[in-house]
This record gives C-alpha cells, sequence and structure tokens, in this order.
C-alpha cells in the first residue's frame, strides 16, 4: 500500500466531487470512505488507474448518501447526472481546496485543521496528535470547518495571501508525533507553487526551505533551545539551503517584493553566513526596512531592533526598541540581549528572568532561565 499515493490523490479526488456539484462536507466524507476501502482493497491488487478507481468509489458513496437523506431533494437532480463510465479526465482544480480551506470566514485553527485533512490527506487522528488534542475535539473541529464552508462556491479567484497565511501557520506549528507538520507545510507549498504563479508563494516556499535547513542546529544534546549564532552550522542542511536560495533569487527577479520574500531574503542571509560573525548585519537592517514598510508590523520593527544592535551597536539597538510598546511578545528578551551586549550584566540579568516568566513555550522559557543563570553566575564571580 502507497501511503503516499493516497494522501496525493486526496484532494485531486475531493476537487473531483466537488466540481460535480457535491458540497464539501459530504464530499469529504465520501472521499474518506473510499480511502477506508481502498485500504481494504488495494493490497490485494492495485488498480491501473488509482485516481480513476477512487473517483468512482467516493462518487458512488456521495450518491448513496445523497439518495439516503430524503430531506435533501435537491441532490436528486445529481442522481440523475451519473456521469458516464469512462477515465477520468485529467485536471487539476485541486486548488480550489486550498482558497476553500482557507477561507476567510474560518478561524485559523479551523483553517489549518481543515487544510491538512482536506489538502494534506492527513487523518483527524494524526491531527490530533500533531496538535497534542484529544482526537474528538479535533474532528468536532474540522466538522464545524466543513460545515461552514459547504454552501461556499468559488467563482472566482480565491485571495492567495490568505491561503499563503495559513500554510505558514501550519508550518510554525513545527513537529510532534507521528506527523512533522513543518515537512507537511513545505510539502503543501511546493503543491501549491507548481499550481500558482505567484512570486509570493516562492517566497514562502523559499522562507521554509530556509529556516528548516537549520532545523538540526536549533536543539542541543540537552533538549534545549540553541540560540542561532550559537549553532553548529555544519549540522544546516546545505541542499535545502541551496534549494531555498534558488527559489527565492527566482521570485525576487519579477520584481515584486512581498513579506514572505523579504522574510526569506533575511534568512538566506543568515544561512550565507559560514560563522555568526561574518553575518551582514547591514544587508539584513535593509531588508528588516523593507519588511516594516511592506507590513507596518511592530513584531518586525522589534526584529529589527536587535539587528540594529547587531550591526551599529547594542546603544543604537536599544535606542530603536525604546520606540516601541514594551508590551509586544519578546520585548524584554530582547531588552536583555541587548543590555547583554551593552555591558550592562545585571539590568540583562534581571530582564531575561523578566522573560522567562512571561514566555509561553517551555523550550523558549528554559533557555531564558539559563541566561540569566549564566549572567547572575558571571556576577557573582567578579563580586
Amino acid at each position: 500500500m502507497d501511503e503516499a499515493l493516497l494522501r496525493a490523490l486526496t484532494p485531486e479526488v475531493l476537487a473531483v466531487l466537488v466540481r460535480r456539484g457535491g458540497d464539501f462536507a459530504a464530499a469529504e466524507d465520501a472521499v474518506q470512505e473510499a480511502l477506508l476501502e481502498a485500504l481494504r482493497a488495494w493490497p490485494r491488487e492495485v488498480p491501473r488507474d488509482p485516481k480513476g478507481w477512487l473517483v468512482t468509489v467516493a462518487w458512488r458513496r456521495f450518491l448513496d448518501a445523497a439518495r439516503a437523506d430524503a430531506s435533501r431533494r435537491r441532490r436528486e437532480d445529481l442522481v440523475e447526472e451519473r456521469p458516464a463510465p469512462g477515465p477520468v479526465p485529467d485536471e487539476d482544480d485541486s486548488l480550489r481546496l486550498y482558497f476553500l480551506c482557507a477561507h476567510p470566514s474560518l478561524p485559523p485553527a479551523s483553517a489549518v485543521a481543515l487544510t491538512l485533512r482536506a489538502v494534506g490527506g492527513l487523518t483527524t487522528r494524526q491531527i490530533a496528535r500533531a496538535y497534542l488534542v484529544p482526537e474528538a475535539t479535533m474532528a468536532q473541529r474540522i466538522s464545524r470547518a466543513k460545515r461552514t464552508v459547504s454552501g461556499v462556491r468559488l467563482d472566482r479567484a480565491g485571495d492567495v495571501s490568505t491561503v499563503l497565511r495559513v500554510l505558514y501557520l501550519v508550518f510554525n506549528e513545527g513537529y510532534s508525533g507521528d506527523v512533522d507538520l513543518a515537512a507537511e507545510a513545505i510539502r503543501l507549498t511546493r503543491q501549491l507553487a507548481a499550481r500558482v504563479d505567484h512570486p509570493e508563494v516562492s517566497g514562502l516556499l523559499a522562507l521554509m526551505l530556509l529556516h528548516h535547513a537549520r532545523r538540526a542546529g536549533r536543539i542541543g544534546p540537552d533538549g534545549g533551545l540553541v540560540p542561532l549564532a550559537e549553532q553548529d552550522r555544519s549540522r544546516w542542511d546545505t541542499a535545502a539551503i541551496a534549494e531555498g536560495v534558488a527559489v527565492l533569487q527566482g521570485a525576487l527577479a519579477r520584481d515584486r517584493l512581498g513579506e514572505f520574500q523579504a522574510q526569506a531574503a533575511i534568512a538566506a542571509l543568515h544561512a550565507d553566513a559560514r560563522v555568526a560573525a561574518e553575518t551582514d548585519w547591514v544587508q539584513i537592517v535593509e531588508w528588516y526596512d523593507e519588511l516594516a514598510a511592506l507590513t507596518d508590523s511592530p513584531v518586525v520593527r522589534l526584529n529589527r531592533a536587535v539587528a540594529v544592535g547587531e550591526a551599529d551597536g547594542a546603544r543604537a539597538g536599544l535606542a530603536a526598541l525604546a520606540e516601541l510598546d514594551p508590551a509586544l511578545p519578546r520585548y524584554t528578551a530582547a531588552a536583555a540581549y541587548l543590555r547583554e551586549r551593552a555591558g550592562e550584566l545585571s539590568a540583562a540579568a534581571g530582564l531575561y528572568a523578566e522573560a522567562a516568566r512571561q514566555a509561553g513555550a517551555a523550550a523558549e522559557r528554559d533557555h531564558l532561565v539559563r541566561q540569566a543563570a549564566r549572567l547572575n553566575t558571571l556576577l557573582g564571580e567578579g563580586r
């Protein structure tokens, strides 16, 4: 049984049923039943046309459900219009599913879950494990999302930026259990890039590849976070970096700069440095200026302040930081880092401890506690 083939065919089969007139929720249920039938039948004999087989079985399940539901008389026309048997047209309308799953009416968490289920082909159990929630909770979330988009008809081009944000949310969830969501996000973004001629799709793919390339260096032997400047760069995936840079260069050449391209350019500059000391912080600040102009995001300006501290000195970084709201996430951690760079170890230690209390993720909190402890040890030794 080729599980990868089934996952790849899932959105294509679902798209066929939706195009034939099935509402999303009922069509998705029918596709899941067809996949279960494939798991039973294919180990004995894989069909010559796997997609056609799945479409036929899923369409029959869909029509059976339509007939059984007497209250839905509008489905009767579909029963009479059974498509003639034969090969399934090789049309690629899976792109509709991306836009449907990233519909503005869905909250981000539901859009991510529905994308993983309908486009990614993951089971509800796999998605629940990845998000560390009970399977019943995830099933309810997906069910509500399916009901929300069931009546939606995409009669015009969807919003690419919304789809990209959903995929970026998937990527940022990282991985846990038996599902690597970062790798899954890269796979789905590759699919989208093959279907959409848009430089920001390439920008997001490049950004994901460049960040994912550093994954092996982010975690130390003790399981703790390793800051970028301290990572063993020999553990970075050079092939992924090369691909990410090539994809980014192709996008930038089109001269339609977007925020994901700008973020990828910053990531590429980090990846280009053989050691942390060789990082081109001046160029990174320039790219943050571009990114801030595109997004007007306070978080971007916070990251820019840290970059200014590297390029022009800690005092310049602190001056840039002073212009921002101290309530911003990670503001205190940034202030701690810049204070340490400025030689104010006592103030930095206190800020690291405060930032640790504010941190949401355990790994980030542990890292900040270690930073505070390190400085307190230095201060104790200096007395």
